[in-house]
């Protein structure tokens, strides 16, 4: 549910040089920018289907996107094994809403991401809230980074970046308001795992995905909620390139989940969410 697509087939990054440099040292990881082939014949040699998407924070960071329409488009011609979600940066206000549409309904986004950190909105603000009815109309998920930040972890104030738009709490309202929209909070929400439980708990449109972490730290209470009250609201996912599934999946092996949990959590949950039930093994 949950990997990313950090340059185009121009050679254009998502990320500034010096926070692609500084998120790459953070996560240790090897390759930080896989093209959407590469990442498709990966996933393909492991059997496994990937949400994939970018992230438009053109107005914080001053730097445009790495093309969302070539996302899209090279999903198409692997929709054996990727699933394209879109992305608008909601400071840019009805042009928003406008790119959202068209991703959606022209180009065939099956969602949104978006990074409240990064993007600098507070996602619980009115100001935002013609964006998500929007959202909510086109009958689309929306996945929600949450918790502590690998952008700009590390530099001088986290490059600007602020953690507290990245509370789950912030998300609470908006699920309340908009019930007909599905929220994904993304990654365990260190500091704030309990909050997420109950938001998870509470209200029926919202989800956990499991990416961003090693399973071997999560929060124990996100654990145990995964295997009880939460086993239908929690996604595989791994936040690759940062995270390659392997490592990922062999320390889920190691967390004490039910078996039947486990297998809600690689894949039923998510089918269900997408909407991809009557498909068989793939999409």
């Amino acid at each position: 549910m949950h990997v990313h697509i950090e340059i185009d087939g121009h050679g254009h990054c998502s990320l500034p040089d010096d926070l692609n440099e500084a998120s790459s040292a953070y996560f240790k990881a090897e390759d930080r920018h896989p093209t959407l082939e590469k990442i498709a014949e990966t996933y393909r040699d492991l059997n496994m289907a990937a949400v994939v998407f970018t992230v438009d924070a053109r107005t914080a960071l001053k730097h445009e996107p790495n093309s969302i329409e070539d996302l899209i488009a090279g999903a198409a011609e692997h929709n054996d094994v990727l699933i394209p979600f879109g992305s608008v940066d909601p400071r840019t206000g009805e042009e928003a809403i406008a790119r959202a549409k068209h991703q959606a309904l022209e180009l065939g986004a099956r969602g949104f991401k978006f990074h409240p950190s990064l993007q600098g909105f507070d996602p619980s603000s009115e100001e935002f809230y013609p964006l998500w009815e929007a959202l909510g109309e086109l009958g689309l998920p929306a996945v929600f980074h949450t918790g502590q930040n690998g952008m700009g972890a590390g530099m001088p104030g986290g490059r600007g970046i602020k953690l507290r738009y990245s509370n789950p709490l912030l998300l609470d309202d908006v699920a309340a308001d908009f019930p007909e929209l599905t929220i994904i909070m993304a990654h365990p929400s260190v500091p704030w795992q309990d909050e997420a439980n109950s938001i998870a708990t509470h209200k029926s449109n919202v989800y956990i995905d499991l990416s961003g972490w090693s399973p071997k730290y999560f929060p124990e209470s996100l654990v145990k909620a995964s295997n009880s009250v939460l086993q239908d609201k929690v996604l595989f996912g791994t936040d690759f390139p940062l995270i390659t599934p392997a490592k990922w999946l062999g320390a889920f092996a190691d967390l004490p989940l039910k078996d039947e949990v486990r297998s809600k959590i690689l894949k039923g949950n998510a089918v269900k969410l997408l909407g991809l039930g009557g498909q068989g093994g793939g999409l």
